[in-house]
């Protein structure tokens, strides 16, 4: 069996208490972001915007998209 199998198995058997604790203690271990570029990408984005205000929506034009591709989700 591999070690998480054996981890589930145990995590599992906790009362719910437990595994709540264990998650809070599990998330609070990661960093609060992957450093996998997102910051450079949402600045780069950022800069599109300002240079090209034409270039975005608005919020209600967001919504209608959704609305539009996704019926059964409502708002």
């Amino acid at each position: 069996m591999s070690a998480i199998a054996e981890a589930e198995k145990l995590v599992f058997s906790l009362s719910e208490k437990d595994r709540a604790e264990l998650v809070g203690k599990i998330l609070r271990s990661l960093p609060l972001y992957a450093d996998d570029g997102g910051p450079a990408e949402a600045r780069r984005r950022d800069r599109e915007m300002d240079e090209n205000p034409d270039s975005t929506i608005s919020m209600k034009q967001l919504d209608d998209m959704i609305s539009e591709r996704f019926p059964f989700v409502r708002q």
